[in-house]
């Protein structure tokens, strides 16, 4: 039996199914977390099948949360979608349900369920819910609703097909779900959407940005740039890609204070990278990955080693 069928299997010994995944989410959090629920709807309209966790309001048109009480763990499956270490997982009763299960993409470091499917070569965990959805017959119960959750999981974790994780597997099964007539035109556009007072904070990251000759560049967003602009920290990140097309760019990380802690999300062209947010309890893709830091000191010693990454 593979891990697919062994997913499938533990779902139908299950009448209550809550599905998690990482906090901060991103298109292929929610993409993978409401593709998999709107599944497990379609195919088994009898079970209870839940996504919890706390919204991002840029992303709030992808779906509904629902909420959870404890005593509905005790009897229940536990699914955990695109995290890859368990102190991510949004919403700490994950482990509170009688099985637990991880679907991801991300390097396995943190085994953490009884059942792991990890495929560090799909692109997104929305790729890997698609395959798995065909694996076990289950294409009959593909619909627009689906489609269009696991579609803008794809769209976002390959950066709109720019990133090198596009593979020809990648392009097929976004090919296959725009059969399902998504709206995947106005479906882009909400995407991408950015509401009108957050442009002079995009100014702002276009105005102070430092690249430097070996093709290294950081941003720094401190708490009274953050007031300045009347930006949430969640709302700043949004702009970690603005300037992705910097002529000579190698490596780059975005800071945020977040108050507790600087959020730092680091990316490259083609440089690994991820093993520098590993030295700092971070972790994630070899060209995007992410750490948080306790100060801008240590923000510094972070910058040091990537810069030397980008020589």
């Amino acid at each position: 039996m593979n891990t697919f069928e062994q997913i499938i299997s533990k779902v139908e010994s299950y009448e209550t199914i809550i599905i998690h995944r990482h906090v901060r989410p991103d298109p292929d959090a929610f993409g993978s977390q409401f593709g998999l629920k709107r599944f497990l709807q379609a195919r088994y309209p009898e079970k209870q099948i839940f996504a919890v966790g706390e919204m991002e309001p840029s992303l709030a048109f992808m779906g509904t949360l629902n909420q959870v009480d404890d005593q509905t763990y005790q009897d229940a499956l536990v699914i955990v979608c695109d995290t890859a270490n368990a102190p991510r997982v949004d919403d700490e009763r994950f482990n509170k349900g009688q099985v637990l299960i991880k679907i991801d993409h991300h390097p396995p470091v943190d085994q953490y369920a009884e059942i792991n499917y990890v495929d560090t070569d799909a692109s997104s965990t929305s790729e890997i819910i698609y395959q798995m959805i065909e694996a076990v017959d289950g294409l009959s119960q593909m619909n627009a609703s689906i489609a269009s959750a696991l579609y803008l999981g794809i769209v976002g974790d390959t950066g709109r097909f720019l990133f090198n994780n596009t593979t020809p597997r990648t392009l097929a099964i976004a090919s296959a779900l725009l059969t399902y007539d998504i709206e995947h035109t106005a479906l882009l556009n909400q995407l991408g959407e950015k509401d009108p007072h957050l442009m002079p904070f995009q100014g702002y990251v276009l105005q102070n940005f430092v690249l430097e000759d070996n093709g290294f560049c950081y941003v720094k967003i401190t708490k009274d740039v953050l007031a300045t602009y009347n930006v949430s920290a969640s709302e700043a990140s949004l702009f970690v890609n603005t300037i992705a097309d910097l002529k000579g760019l190698k490596v780059w990380v975005f800071a945020v204070d977040e108050g507790s802690e600087i959020r730092c999300r680091i990316r490259s062209k083609g440089i690994v990278i991820n093993d520098v947010a590993a030295d700092f309890g971070g972790g994630g893709h070899p060209n995007a990955s992410g750490v948080s830091v306790g100060d801008w000191d240590a923000f510094e010693q972070l910058a040091t080693q990537l810069r030397a990454k980008a020589q």
